[in-house]
């Protein structure tokens, strides 16, 4: 029982219980009960068998049977003789609990790890060191620790001299930004680089050093890493090694230096003052989809064989520090990073005897895209693409990953410390493959014959996803009575939908429940996937307000291609990506 204030004399009463079974799982549980009103040992391992988990021998089962009895609560400690028998509503509370009933593969790596780097999408970070925007905020060795410990594999460092020039500082150049001293990070990274992995760690290096502060640099870096530090004997690759050759390493990288520049015109300060950008704006913005931001990076440049890969400039700073780079510093460097003179056409071209890594913005991505695309996926194939955010992001938000993705590039690199839907996307495609921070490209990225995959061609339905969401719980647990209103319990409703390339993505929702904490929706959803490979599914709870801004209640983001069919336990995190300690949905998957 609920009670709520209203109008400050009245009080209104609300009740709310467990909610039933749904008839689905009455069916599910009478099935495999022989219509009996328990449920035997063998039954429960015919229905885990038919749901695609792996087969209990019995000592798993009697685990199984016992965390079962330990969701009753105080039942749990009334004694049984023999294995328990299970009633529909044990059996229900098991498909209910996140812990027994996951809707993914949980830390299983099963992907191939024995191919090229190239041939993987990397869970990689931009400006790892910063702890908010991009203009002001402090720098600081724990977004690092935060980043690996949630299996991010790139992170990266921006070198610069102290005010004496006697030691190295990380911050981003030109900016308010407070330094933190190399050491530190470098210490961090050493700490907790395999926490979350024993695939390898790279640190992409942008480097405003000096000879001989590099030398230094390549000194610390051996000292605090020594056998951890992967590097080749040769000075070009001709491919690159595996995740599984390299696991438990480090790997450093360079990257052209001063992408900073791209956010010098002033319009980005009036950005940073924080208008806009609120935690209700962060999340509440729609990621904008591929197709949106080609056209909006060509519309007002159309050639994009004449447009160059950088700033001059740049370039000719760049290949002077290149000319002039400390020889220990240069020998430690294992993926090293070419920006050719030239167009942006020009760069995508491979070099059949050395593999490099290129890094364009998320904007030339998109401008090269829009008539390149082939080329593009045919470069990733072996060599490295990282894709950065635009300089204009000072508030560390994010593009949508899929421009990069489904052109193939590994390094689509992310403010880790922002959080909004973008972000949301890339925690849940690094779900994948038991979350070790490597997935396997798709086959059909690597393909040559009969032709490279072309992103912009029409591709008819590969397959169909259905998904049902029945209920939620658990809201009533981790926030306060009145969190989402005064007067009355919620009204919560579901956002159901996929992120992946432009005919796929689409987001449907349910009707809003009234004055219930434990919402029974009932509804289903189909979804038709062009490219079910990369597609992710989006799940979003809210709670409907009549007169203001509708209140978030929760959030996921699933891979497609690791979805387990049946009955499944979702849990919701919050909009900066933790796990909500209680609140979860019960959905249903099946693919045809």
């Amino acid at each position: 029982m609920g009670t709520y204030k209203c109008c400050l004399i009245f009080k209104r009463r609300f009740r709310w219980n467990d909610a039933p079974p749904p008839e689905d799982v009455r069916a599910l549980f009478s099935h495999h009960s022989g219509g009996a009103p328990h449920m035997a040992a063998d039954g429960l391992r015919g229905y885990l068998q038919a749901a695609g988990h792996a087969a209990p021998n019995d000592a798993d089962l009697d685990r199984l049977l016992d965390q079962i009895r330990q969701l009753q609560g105080r039942a749990a400690r009334i004694p049984r003789v023999g294995r328990p028998l299970l009633t529909i509503d044990d059996f229900h509370r098991f498909l209910f609990s996140h812990d027994l009933n996951q809707p993914i593969r949980q830390g299983q790596v099963h992907h191939d790890m024995a191919a090229p780097l190239s041939h993987y999408f990397i869970y990689t970070g931009h400006n790892s060191y910063l702890t908010g925007n991009q203009l002001s905020s402090d720098c600081s060795d724990l977004p690092i620790q935060k980043a690996l410990k949630r299996g991010v594999r790139v992170i990266e460092l921006d070198m610069w001299p102290n005010s004496a020039r006697d030691d190295i500082s990380i911050l981003h150049g030109r900016t308010l930004t407070t330094p933190v001293s190399l050491l530190k990070c470098l210490l961090s990274i050493k700490q907790y680089a395999f926490e979350a992995s024993p695939y390898p760690v790279i640190i992409t290096l942008e480097d405003h050093l000096p000879p001989e502060l590099q030398d230094k640099a390549a000194k610390m870096v051996l000292e605090v890493f020594g056998d951890m530090l992967y590097y080749p004997d040769t000075d070009h690759l001709k491919e690159f090694p595996s995740p599984e050759e390299l696991k438990h390493r480090v790997l450093l990288s360079t990257k052209p230096p001063k992408e900073y520049l791209e956010a010098k015109d002033g319009g980005t300060m009036k950005e940073a003052d924080g208008k806009g950008a609120a935690d209700d704006a962060a999340w509440g913005k729609e990621v904008p989809d591929i197709q949106s931001e080609i056209q909006s990076a060509t519309k007002h440049d159309h050639d994009d064989d004449t447009d160059d890969v950088g700033d001059d400039d740049d370039e000719e700073e760049e290949q002077k520090m290149q000319q002039h780079l400390a020889p220990q510093y240069k020998h430690l460097i294992t993926i090293k990073a070419g920006k050719p003179k030239g167009t942006l056409v020009d760069a995508l071209k491979s070099d059949p005897e050395k593999v490099r890594r290129l890094s364009l913005s998320e904007q030339q991505l998109a401008k090269v895209a829009d008539h390149h695309g082939t080329d593009i996926v045919r470069f990733t194939q072996r060599n490295l693409l990282r894709i950065y955010p635009k300089g204009t992001r000072v508030t560390s938000s994010n593009y949508n990953p899929f421009l990069g993705w489904v052109h193939g590039a590994q390094m689509v690199a992310f403010n880790m410390q922002g959080y909004g839907r973008a972000l949301w996307l890339m925690h849940g495609f690094y779900k994948a493959n038991g979350g070790c921070g490597y997935v396997k490209k798709p086959d059909f990225l690597m393909r040559t014959e009969p032709e490279v995959f072309d992103p912009k061609k029409d591709i008819t339905p590969k397959k169909t996803l259905k998904v049902k969401v029945y209920m939620g719980d658990g809201w009533r647990m981790d926030f306060k009575q009145t969190h989402f209103d005064q007067y009355s319990p919620p009204d919560f409703y579901a956002r159901v939908g996929i992120a992946g390339v432009p005919a796929d993505s689409v987001m449907k929702k349910t009707k809003a429940i009234e004055d219930n904490w434990v919402p029974v929706w009932e509804e289903d959803f189909t979804f038709p996937l062009t490219v079910p490979e990369i597609a992710l599914l989006r799940v979003e709870v809210h709670e409907y307000d009549m007169s203001e801004k509708d209140d978030f209640g929760g959030q996921t983001v699933l891979p497609v291609s690791e979805l387990l069919p049946g009955i499944r336990a979702v849990a919701l995190f919050d909009r900066k990506g933790n796990k909500l300690n209680n609140v979860k949905l019960l959905m249903r998957f099946e693919f045809v």
